[in-house]
């Protein structure tokens, strides 16, 4: 079997197995039912989701034929690990700082990592995402985030 699309093929193994990791890392938590689901249901169902999408994307690059193979091009570290060290100062600053200022720090450093970054788009998406969480996660579902920093609340 030939692989037509290099960079397809990979991106489909990713998916499957990553999704596959997901899945069986909710089987260790409750999965309940339909109507009253359980923390596994969710991460499972979305798990299976990715590894189908995966198996899909992995069919069409054993499939359909792409004119130069579409080859995997060099790795971008730099978004990678701009991306990956903003959400890990997320997750260090929430308790601290709360989720008014540790979201929009998420989303304008997250912001960085692309190629055409301008501070009035990346502040824009960040006071309309940190609005949005706060009215679905505080609001709506009454979850104790905190919002203020530890020495405001």
């Amino acid at each position: 079997m030939k692989i037509k699309s290099q960079r397809d093929f990979w991106s489909g193994l990713m998916f499957i197995a990553i999704g596959l990791g997901f899945a069986w890392g909710a089987t260790s938590y409750s999965f309940g039912q339909s109507a009253r689901p359980g923390p596994g249901y969710f991460p499972f169902g979305l798990g299976i989701l990715m590894a189908v999408l995966g198996g899909m994307v992995l069919f069409k690059a054993l499939t359909i034929e792409t004119g130069d193979g579409e080859p995997v091009g060099r790795f971008a570290w730099r978004p990678l690990l701009i991306i990956v060290g903003s959400v890990v100062l997320f997750g260090l600053l929430l308790p601290r700082l709360g989720m008014l200022i540790a979201l929009p720090l998420l989303v304008v450093t997250s912001a960085l990592a692309g190629d055409e970054f301008h501070w009035g788009e990346a502040l824009l998406n960040a006071a309309i995402i940190t609005v949005f969480s706060w009215l679905v996660f505080s609001y709506g579902l009454n979850l104790t985030i905190p919002l203020k920093p530890w020495f405001m609340a």
